[in-house]
């Protein structure tokens, strides 16, 4: 016995036995119940839908010499007879894509003038109609608007923008819609049953969606999974075998996640990666699975999931551990990491940090902080350092008695001076009640913190002292009038400017092509091209002098800002000028023009 698949075993015969199109095919029965019918129809959708297969059905009823009251044919007149044995003379199939030029319409048109035989109607049937070359288009255009009465035209295609605006002002247009997994499910199991195959509903779910609304296509995959199975369809078995990402990792993914496991997530994904599994496909089926459990979290939503009654039940399950912020951040990230994974050079490690940022969602802010994360351990440490440099109210009485020295100083004459001040701090300090003495902390700068460019220019000077809160330092004394270099105010200068704020990023470009001079120290002076920039920058002038007091250690130095004077400006002469300029000076010159007979060029 001759094998046939299935798309071609299960085509549908009737209007009923149409899939998913019961709004197209209860107005077809309609108009063939009622006689109006019209001329010119278009058929158009995506491919597998039943275009050309309700085009058939619809030529066979309106042949058929007996229809039933529903508007279907009857299957047993001639005429239908005929058309079952495909030796109709009143229905036509003409494929498009191969007869697309003028002659072959012409043909087709001169067919048109000769009446039906059997029946009333010649029915034309042109698939793939936008193939047509625009000037097939334009010999078909007058008889598809005037054709003879017994004439009806069945145009179908799978891209209705590139057919001509006359061609469909001309037809009644019928849109297809794709077919859902719910129904392509059904049908499955329907072609199941009648070739006595065992199956799992959760398999031809997976065949469903790799079929992406086509029935065609689905029944095509479901004779492939049927090969491979040897008659049971199974889960394990079609994912295998049509090479699909099993879901049970998504479900996996998006629980490590809940739990900020990324370990475990790093090695699912290796595991994914070495089965042949493309990283872009990964993400891509993660978005698909996180917006199936937003859709479940919500009763009004859940209809949306088009799949099976085991997966959806799973979905909800899932839906009741994740956070909706939880779902709207990661399908952002996702959405992300798609846009990107063309472009990136390096894609596994894009798809690895997308995972990685989506697993630190719902982590604490004050656990650890990985990839994605903001540093904000670095602030606690700030914050930890801060408290330890405040000092402590009873802290400067008791420490007064034993002053602390940095173990950074070296040099003996500033242990000296150090030893002097401890003294003299002890005979003008009155005699206090004995209390419990506490060993003192030494003071904590954060600007001993790292290395900026006043850490660089320190070195080889004098280490300074660290003297307890309470006490004076000369060091600290003679830093507020610390002496400082044209180098050092230009350094300061630039360092200012790269610090100013985003708001004031136009003025500081100009700031930093300026040069600010030592007049007579510490009084500086900085020149500005007119009164604007001038007037600008006095506005935050005091932030300025503060920036660089704080930054060249003098407090009483002090800033004028001059607008330089405009030099007057030269004239740019031209050739013929410069000629005129140098015959006045030197006579001789244009003699010399004269006795050559020479023209400025």
């Amino acid at each position: 016995m001759e094998y046939i698949v299935s798309a071609r075993k299960y085509r549908p015969i009737t209007f009923d036995s149409v899939v998913g199109q019961a709004a197209l095919t209860t107005t077809l029965k309609n108009a063939v119940k009622s006689g109006k019918l019209a001329h010119a129809y278009l058929f158009c959708g995506p491919r597998g839908v039943g275009k050309t297969t309700c085009a058939r059905i619809f030529a066979k009823a309106i042949n058929c010499q007996n229809p039933t009251a529903e508007g279907e044919a009857c299957n047993e007149c001639e005429s239908c007879q005929s058309f079952n044995e495909q030796r109709s003379l009143n229905i036509f199939e003409l494929d498009a894509a191969s007869n697309n030029s003028v002659e072959h319409i012409k043909t087709l048109m001169e067919q048109t003038r000769i009446p039906p035989q059997l029946g009333r109607y010649k029915v034309f049937i042109i698939d793939e109609v936008h193939m047509l070359s625009t000037a097939a288009f334009n010999a078909f255009l007058k008889t598809l608007e005037e054709p003879p009465a017994h004439v009806i035209f069945i145009l179908a295609t799978t891209e209705k923008h590139k057919i001509l605006p006359t061609i469909l002002s001309r037809c009644q247009i019928y849109d297809f819609e794709r077919m859902t997994i719910r129904n392509t499910v059904d049908h499955l199991k329907h072609v199941a049953q009648q070739e006595g195959i065992t199956f799992e509903e959760q398999a031809l779910a997976v065949i469903a969606e790799k079929a992406d609304g086509g029935m065609r296509d689905a029944l095509s995959i479901f004779d492939q999974a049927a090969s491979f199975c040897q008659g049971n369809i199974t889960y394990e078995k079609v994912i295998e075998d049509l090479n699909v990402l099993d879901a049970e990792n998504y479900f996996q993914i998006i629980d490590l996640s809940i739990n900020n496991k990324v370990g475990d997530i790093m090695v699912l994904l290796n595991n994914v990666i070495n089965k042949g599994f493309d990283g872009g496909l990964l993400i891509q089926g993660l978005a698909k699975h996180v917006r199936n459990v937003l859709m479940a979290k919500d009763p009004q939503t859940l209809p949306l999931l088009e799949v099976s009654d085991q997966q959806r039940q799973r979905y909800q399950e899932q839906a009741k551990k994740c956070e909706t912020r939880f779902l709207y951040q990661a399908l952002k990230k996702m959405n992300q990491c798609d846009i990107n994974y063309r472009q990136s050079s390096n894609k596994r490690l894009l798809v690895e940090l997308t995972l990685i940022e989506i697993a630190q969602i719902t982590q604490p802010a004050e656990e650890g902080d990985s990839a994605g994360r903001s540093p904000r351990r670095l602030k606690s440490l700030f914050k930890h350092l801060m408290r330890q440099a405040q000092p402590k109210p009873a802290a400067p009485q008791v420490a007064a008695a034993k002053p602390v020295v940095s173990k950074e100083t070296s040099n003996p004459s500033m242990t000296s001076s150090s030893s002097n001040s401890r003294e003299s701090g002890e005979h003008s300090q009155p005699s206090q009640p004995s209390q419990p003495s506490q060993p003192s902390k030494p003071a904590v700068k954060l600007g001993g913190i790292g290395f900026s460019w006043n850490n660089l220019m320190d070195q080889g000077k004098p280490s300074k002292i660290n003297i307890i809160p309470g006490t004076v330092s000369p060091a600290i004394a003679q830093q507020e009038n610390a002496q400082f270099s044209q180098e050092d105010l230009e350094l300061q200068w630039m360092a200012m400017c790269n610090r100013m704020p985003q708001e004031l990023s136009g003025i500081a470009t100009r700031m930093k092509n300026m040069n600010p001079t030592i007049t007579e120290l510490p009084q500086i002076e900085v020149q500005v091209d007119n009164a604007l920039i001038k007037q600008e920058m006095e506005d935050f002038k005091g932030r300025i002098v503060s920036s660089l007091k704080n930054g060249l250690q003098n407090e009483s130095l002090s800033l004028e800002i001059v607008i330089v004077e405009q030099k007057e400006q030269v004239k740019v002469m031209t050739r013929r000028e410069q000629f005129e300029k140098l015959t006045k000076e030197n006579p001789a010159i244009d003699k010399l023009r004269q006795v050559f007979n020479l023209e400025l060029a």
